[in-house]
């Protein structure tokens, strides 16, 4: 506890006159105020200069000192990147949603390597492999579903572009007009533009046609029936047993030429997997992601997955999971709930009127839940 907090009476000045104060605080100053609060909460300072200079944010924090004490919460790592990532937020008046924005909600996106650049990740190195949260969709807030860890330099780099832009980058690089951009190659941009994908509605017949080149983190909503479908279909490979639980999504495809058309195409995919004997953890994962760059798996991938409609590949992946023939359990969210708490109607900003709102875009939406 500070100095100036050590005297009883102090103490109940300061908090009599902060709880007070936050009646009329605008909607910005009263998030500093949650936020700083919440660092009091779990005994962790906020960095400099806003423990000292005057702020809603240094208000939350001494009114949280004088109610709590010594009675603080354990300041995790990933408590402690929940409150970095909202005091970034609050700078730049992004929303954050703080209903499932949680620590463990954190701890559950997080990974151990980069899955653009496929660096391992590190922490306050101030390098490019620093981990960062990044917000998958520019154009929405810090909200469930839109969050995904991955390496400053990769987090840099995408910056506010989406699926369209990486997919133009990649293409020209690959066509030697570039030789990178923001420090990426062509493979690391496809990737973006991939990740990009699933947050993004897409046409059906666009969407048949994407490769996956990274398998969706942990909890990212999936806009896209066909990409679920296909995350759920390449992540069996990740476990073993994968064979059986093929054959019984196999069974559930509607018709002879449907399941006909998906044992070619996973017959093209499955020796460019296999290849990778003996993968495991993150190596596992490249391995499928890479197994999709080939033509044919591609080509085939596409031609099965347009013989379906998308409420047909919803249903084949919500059916599998009831059997829990999956190593993913997918959550159907329904239609209206889908951009909850993203703020898309103010493009990420926190809204003047509200701390929270519906947005007013819903979409269809997927979410893989490892």
């Amino acid at each position: 506890m500070t100095t100036e907090l050590k005297s009883p009476a102090r103490i109940e000045q300061i908090s009599f006159e902060l709880q007070h104060a936050t009646t009329t605080l605008t909607t910005h100053e009263q998030i500093g105020f949650e936020l700083g609060w919440d660092y009091a909460h779990h005994a962790v300072t906020p960095p400099a200069p806003y423990a000292q200079e005057p702020s809603a944010l240094r208000n939350g924090w001494l009114a949280g000192q004088a109610t709590f004490g010594r009675r603080t919460l354990e300041p995790t790592r990933h408590v402690r990147k929940w409150l970095q990532l909202r005091l970034n937020a609050w700078l730049r008046g992004r929303s954050v949603e703080l209903v499932q924005v949680t620590p463990h909600y954190l701890q559950q996106i997080d990974v151990t390597h980069c899955p653009i650049t496929r660096v391992a990740l590190s922490s306050a190195t101030l390098e490019g492999s620093d981990a960062s949260i990044d917000r998958v969709r520019s154009d929405a807030g810090y909200a469930a579903g839109n969050l995904a860890v991955i390496s400053t330099k990769a987090n840099h780099a995408k910056a506010a572009h989406g699926f369209r832009d990486a997919q133009r980058f990649a293409r020209l690089i690959e066509e030697g007009q570039l030789g990178g951009i923001g420090g990426l190659n062509a493979a690391q941009w496809s990737r973006v533009a991939t990740l990009c994908s699933f947050v993004e509605p897409l046409p059906h017949a666009e969407a048949c046609a994407l490769p996956l080149l990274v398998l969706p983190p942990n909890r990212l909503r999936l806009f896209n029936p066909a990409q679920a479908l296909q995350a759920f279909i390449s992540q069996q490979l990740l476990v073993p047993g994968w064979s059986h639980r093929i054959a019984r999504i196999e069974d559930l495809l509607p018709g002879k030429a449907v399941r006909r058309a998906f044992q070619t195409f996973f017959h093209a995919l499955l020796p460019r997997v296999l290849e990778a004997r003996g993968a495991e953890g993150v190596s596992a994962r490249w391995a499928i992601e890479d197994a999709w760059r080939n033509p044919l798996a591609l080509q085939r991938w596409t031609a099965f997955a347009s013989l379906l409609s998308p409420e047909q590949c919803e249903n084949v992946v919500a059916r599998a999971s009831a059997r829990k023939l999956g190593t993913t359990h997918v959550q159907q969210v329904a239609d209206e709930a889908a951009t909850e708490g993203w703020n898309l109607d103010s493009r990420g900003y926190v809204p003047h009127a509200v701390l929270r709102q519906r947005s007013a875009q819903p979409a269809r939406q997927l979410s893989l839940l490892h």
